[in-house]
């Protein structure tokens, strides 16, 4: 990993203004892609366009997808059409290719594509931007090695060697019959030991593991985990092969998801970064943290219902803090293994009553063990017996419908296809710590 010191980015600078172009390519010859992207951070538009420029169109295409989305964008609206489509567009795979047309309009993807030389790889292009990008067809990529079941081992390699030409990496030789069906995967093993075989069929690997242009990314995702596959094919609906999926697109995509899910859950309304300006993040952030201000205005309201116990037992008030913290907590601890269960796909309909059932029996445990730690402290240290007693029921009570709503609700959510990590943010923590409030004051006041 190459760390670029304050030294660096000036000298760097030094040399752009100068327009030395030897020295800017013998910086940026030894540089991966995503080091140079990391630079782009440190430079403003006109010396990053300058860089992207003397870069040759492979590097410059594989800088490109490295950028985030806004980044991209931007350096994007200050190039020509021409020129995104014979610079980066002709150098990219299609899946790549596919990634960067999304953030476009429809009128510059037309006029790009209006551009692009290989007539097939617009056509590809065209056909994968019909697929939604949250499913196996909107992430896979055309470019595969894809050989007859009927062809002898000879014909076979010819075929292979013209088809490798045009990629960059090989993962697998896809097997498929006359009508483009799927078949099997040849093992460069087999290549080997059976150089004279009649048909390729005889020697390929039968029923490769697949999956459909409509599954969705997550599916993708496990499926290549569970079988340990670098790569994976994708048919059709009749089972034709239409393309493949690698293991660092699904890596990438899982990746920009678990971030989407870890500010969801921290209460960010939208994808931002720390380089977004002060309005985006502003407008990400503040939606959540009023909707917090006015579950403390719930809270206050409730508690200002019941002021006349907190006159007659200002120790009441103690435990406030205690009430809300511990009902927030679990119903966050409930939730967050229920929505892990639901993106690994290791909770299924038919084990959600169950899970609901084992929650409740984990609740009921935790509940007994909190309230006796609490009852006991209080027995102790206050001697005040109501107290001791609204407290621990209270808590008890908090405890059960905190783990128990928060395995409800990711469920519900998932049921009503709304992002479930919703419910381990502060949805959650707000909710339980309005209910708490409501079942103390309720619990206090009748054992007043």
């Amino acid at each position: 990993m190459v760390e670029f010191t304050k030294e660096y980015i000036e000298n760097l600078k030094r040399i752009i203004d100068d327009r030395d172009d030897i020295k800017a390519k013998e910086l940026l010859k030894d540089l991966y892609p995503a080091d140079i992207a990391e630079l782009y951070q440190d430079l403003n538009l006109e010396e990053a366009i300058y860089l992207y420029l003397l870069m040759d169109g492979e590097k410059a295409a594989d800088v490109l997808m490295e950028l985030d989305d806004e980044d991209r964008g931007k350096l994007l609206k200050e190039l020509p059409n021409e020129l995104i489509a014979k610079r980066f567009v002709d150098n990219m795979d299609t899946d790549d290719a596919v990634d960067l047309m999304r953030g476009l309009d429809e009128d510059t993807q037309e006029e790009i594509l209006s551009h692009i030389e290989d007539v097939e790889q617009a056509g590809d292009i065209v056909d994968l931007l019909k697929y939604d990008e949250d499913t196996a067809g909107g992430l896979m990529g055309t470019e595969m090695i894809v050989v007859n079941e009927n062809w002898s081992m000879p014909r076979c390699i010819d075929e292979m060697r013209v088809q490798a030409e045009e990629m960059d990496e090989i993962y697998y030789v896809y097997v498929v019959d006359d009508d483009g069906r799927l078949r099997g995967v040849l093992p460069l093993k087999r290549m080997i030991t059976n150089p004279s075989v009649s048909k390729i069929k005889h020697v390929m690997k039968k029923d490769p593991i697949s999956v459909r242009d409509d599954d969705s990314i997550e599916e993708v995702a496990q499926i290549i985990g569970k079988y340990d596959l670098v790569a994976i094919p994708v048919l059709d609906s009749i089972g034709r092969l239409v393309g493949r999926i690698t293991i660092d697109d699904v890596m990438d995509e899982m990746q920009e998801q678990h971030e989407r899910d870890y500010q969801l859950a921290s209460g960010i309304s939208q994808d931002i970064e720390t380089s977004d300006n002060v309005f985006l993040q502003t407008a990400a952030r503040l939606p959540w943290l009023v909707i917090g201000m006015i579950g403390g205005i719930g809270n206050s309201i409730i508690l200002g219902n019941f002021e006349s116990n907190f006159a007659s037992n200002p120790k009441m008030a103690l435990f406030i803090p205690l009430i809300g913290g511990t009902g927030g907590n679990v119903g966050i601890q409930s939730s967050a293994i229920v929505v892990q269960g639901l993106a690994n796909n290791s909770l299924k309909p038919e084990n959600i009553v169950p899970q609901i059932l084992k929650e409740s029996v984990v609740a009921l445990i935790n509940a007994s063990i909190i309230s006796l730690i609490v009852f006991t402290y209080n027995f102790f240290m206050l001697g005040d017996r109501g107290i001791t007693a609204s407290v621990s029921l209270s808590l008890f009570a908090v405890v059960m419908f905190a783990s128990i709503f928060g395995t409800v609700v990711p469920i519900t959510l998932e049921k009503l296809k709304i992002d479930p990590a919703l419910a381990t943010g502060p949805f959650i923590t707000i909710t339980n710590d309005i209910i708490g409030m409501m079942i103390y004051m309720f619990i206090s006041s009748a054992l007043a």
